[in-house]
């Protein structure tokens, strides 16, 4: 099993800037795409941004320019930092992998993180 542990949401001004981590655990041969995903109350969730294992990334149209995903291979982890932050970002943040297990080699799972809460308000 993998599990993905979320940190780093919290409560900030417009303007401001948050750093989110998502750290995998368990046993993991290899991680495919890492995707931020973000849900605000009464909408559907949304996805973020996203990063291959090689580096390529995508930004939804309204994080373009303020938000960077980046990941640490090495050490199974996720990066989102997000900056000049508006009342509009806020939402629980959720991360989402794609992974093959050592003992299933073949097969490509995914994963959600338990959710991080991002409160932008004045």
């Amino acid at each position: 099993q993998v599990q993905l542990v979320e940190s780093g949401g919290g409560l900030v001004q417009p303007g401001e800037s948050l750093r989110l981590s998502c750290a995998a655990s368990g046993s993991i041969f290899n991680i495919h795409t890492m995707d931020w995903y973000r849900q605000a109350p009464g909408k559907q969730r949304d996805l973020v941004a996203r990063i291959t294992r090689s580096g390529d990334t995508y930004y939804a149209d309204s994080v373009k320019g303020r938000f960077t995903i980046s990941r640490d291979n090495a050490n199974n982890t996720m990066y989102l930092q997000m900056n000049s932050l508006t009342p509009e970002d806020t939402a629980v943040y959720y991360c989402n992998v794609e992974f093959q297990t050592d003992t299933e080699r073949g097969r490509v799972q995914e994963a959600w993180g338990q959710g991080t809460q991002v409160t932008v308000s004045s």
